[in-house]
């Protein structure tokens, strides 16, 4: 008859030994599928932490200059970066957390950080003076909650084997990439509620096309508190303890032993961290200046910005999601290097893509104001000359 361990030992490693042959994943029925229950609630709180980050990106720069006209776009630079500067310091405080006390703590309690920030970046707008602060501190709040990417990801590679691990993996970086899909697709549909949308006075509730997805953002936090809280259950799978425990020949594997209780290699660790800083340096540019580019170069509204840089971010995130399908497939016949290798030739190419070519440029906003005065003035002077007279008199 199967026997089902007490949620008291759910931290304790899945593994038995059995004589004679390498120790496998053995666990019940009900084991199991807690297990992977519990790794797809941590899938769907990367996906959603996906979507808060990237739900109101394209949107940020005409709401700032919507709620507080002496913003400018260096300020905007502060917005963008204090929610890496958030997420970075809760990365480090939520991990150390999660080592001491379950996991579900950090993670509860990093989503209400986040619930009530985008709560505040909601009401924004309501504040009598300094409105572009609390912008700023509500992204500082919302980059603190998404911490949980680290505790997320720790325990999705402590629940899963050697094997699993890989394809999990692979899956938190996929939900990631469609969470960052589907953020600007509902940004881009919220465009139609308009800039003014409705006002509910009572409780000074502005719900327009910039308010709208924080308030979303929000609610899909308390949704997955309610799933972390009712489905979310911790296992650990220890790959080392699984090496420790084959009961063959001890000395024929005394140098495997030897290996898996080896220091960390630091270098490959600091390389991979410089990669991955690099990559998302490269990501955060057109994070930055994508909305208040393309409304200076194209004389784009900030509608229209919003719509269409919302639309360019979703062609990202579907290629993103390909990318990382494919890469399921190549891991097993290409060296992790040569990968890396080639996904930053491709980010070279398209900077390199990127460049201003050729000598026919687009109408800048500057210059279709010039040329808006311009008309101004043209059609001023005809009228005047076809009427002189009532030009003089209201110049009189």
């Amino acid at each position: 008859m199967e026997t089902v361990q007490p949620e008291a030992d759910e931290r304790s490693p899945l593994l038995n030994a059995e004589p004679g042959r390498e120790t496998t994943l053995v666990e019940t029925l009900q084991e199991n599928r807690s297990r992977w229950r519990s790794i797809r609630v941590m899938y769907l709180t990367m996906f959603l932490s996906s979507i808060g980050f990237s739900i109101v990106v394209s949107s940020i720069w005409p709401f700032l200059q919507k709620v507080d006209k002496t913003a400018d776009t260096r300020f905007l630079g502060w917005i963008i970066a204090v929610y890496s500067l958030g997420q970075m310091i809760a990365s480090v405080l939520f991990g150390a957390w999660s080592n001491y006390r379950p996991r579900r703590e950090p993670l509860i309690i990093s989503i209400v950080i986040n619930v009530a920030a985008n709560i505040l970046y909601g009401y924004a707008h309501a504040p009598p003076t300094h409105n572009k602060y609390y912008m700023l501190l509500a992204r500082a709040f919302v980059g603190f909650g998404a911490g949980n990417v680290a505790v997320v990801r720790s325990y999705v590679a402590g629940a899963t084997s050697l094997e699993e691990r890989n394809g999990a993996m692979a899956n938190i970086s996929a939900c990631q990439a469609l969470g960052f899909i589907l953020g600007p697709a509902l940004q881009t549909a919220m465009t139609s509620i308009g800039p003014t949308g409705v006002f509910w006075k009572m409780i000074d509730l502005q719900l327009n096309m910039y308010t709208a997805p924080a308030f979303l953002g929000a609610f899909l936090g308390i949704l997955n508190i309610i799933l972390i809280i009712v489905l979310f259950r911790e296992h650990c799978v220890t790959d080392l303890e699984r090496a420790k425990s084959i009961n063959v020949n001890i000395q024929g594997n005394s140098e495997m032993l030897e290996n898996a209780d080896g220091d960390i290699d630091l270098v490959a660790v600091i390389t991979c961290n410089i990669l991955f800083f690099i990559i998302f340096f490269a990501f955060s540019i057109f994070e930055t200046i994508a909305t208040p580019l393309t409304m200076d170069m194209y004389a784009w509204t900030g509608k229209q910005a919003v719509l269409y840089n919302g639309l360019l971010l979703v062609g990202a995130g579907v290629e993103s999601i390909a990318v990382f399908v494919a890469i399921k497939y190549l891991a097993k016949r290409i060296e992790d290097r040569q990968m890396l290798l080639g996904g930053f030739i491709l980010i070279f190419v398209g900077f390199f893509i990127l460049l201003p070519w050729g000598n026919q440029y687009p109408r800048i906003q500057w210059a279709e104001r010039v040329q808006n005065h311009m008309e101004a003035q043209v059609r001023m002077h005809l009228f005047g000359f076809i009427f002189p007279r009532t030009v003089k008199d209201k110049d009189g």
